[in-house]
């Protein structure tokens, strides 16, 4: 953890530090935070059981943001441990989102949706070393959580149990795309199913769902501050799938 390059390992070592309570992520040009698991479902539970850790931006950041919302930007990578091995490793990196200036060339392919394409802001930066085999190689793949209707990129700051919802319904609309050929969306689903195919994402999301309502279960409020619900499906449809709904809590 943390913003030097990672590095995968065949043995398992404990922490050599506590998590900390605020992981502050800075804006533009800078290294790029991560954040290494076991496997997903290690990965979803550690995250969902921390509620005193958050992410969220620098001052620096805040201040040359002005009055503008940032948003978190998270590319998902599992990496074999060595290339005998069927064991892989989960990462992610945390980065917050960058506008593309208009006078980069080509400006559109990160912008588009593309899975494949790290954000603008990876290229300001020395890339880490796992990254640099494209998004789909023997011992490395990564997925890029784009922004859709249902699972916008989440307004900073964030706590680690609504992150790991953000990321199952990432999951979730991953396997609704199961059958699109056209879209790249299907891509994490089929890399989870892949690299960890003893794992039951059922079990998955009832750790997070039990852990989102001892904390109120105000999942809705991470993905769009402000919002006002508008008939079922989008932000609900994702609330639903880790919490059981309350009328209330909608207003």
């Amino acid at each position: 953890m943390g913003f030097k390059p990672p590095s995968i390992s065949t043995i398992l070592s404990p922490m050599g530090e506590a998590m900390p309570n605020i992981i502050t992520l800075p804006f533009g040009k800078a290294p790029v935070f991560h954040l290494q698991s076991p496997s997903w479902r290690h990965l979803l539970k550690l995250m969902a059981r921390l509620s005193g850790t958050r992410v969220e931006p620098t001052i620096e950041a805040l201040t040359i943001a002005k009055d503008e919302q940032l948003k978190l930007r998270t590319v998902i990578q599992f990496v074999k441990i060595h290339h005998s091995a069927s064991e892989w490793r989960t990462v992610i990196y945390l980065t917050t989102d960058m506008p593309v200036p208009p006078s980069v060339t080509n400006s559109h392919k990160y912008t588009n949706g593309d899975v494949t394409v790290l954000p603008y802001s990876y290229t300001l930066s020395p890339l880490p070393r796992l990254l640099r085999d494209g998004a789909d190689s023997p011992m490395a793949k990564y997925y890029v959580v784009p922004a859709t209707n249902s699972t916008p990129y989440p307004t900073l700051p964030i706590n680690f149990p609504n992150l790991a919802m953000y990321l199952q319904s990432a999951v979730q609309v991953s396997r609704k795309a199961a059958h699109d050929s056209s879209s790249g969306l299907r891509r994490l689903a089929l890399n989870i199913d892949s690299c960890y195919p003893r794992d039951d994402e059922s079990q998955v999301s009832m750790d997070l769902s039990d852990t989102s309502r001892s904390l109120g279960g105000m999942f809705k409020r991470v993905i769009n501050r402000g919002r006002t619900p508008r008939g079922r499906g989008g932000n609900e449809e994702i609330y639903d799938l880790v919490t059981p709904f309350v009328p209330d809590e909608w207003g």
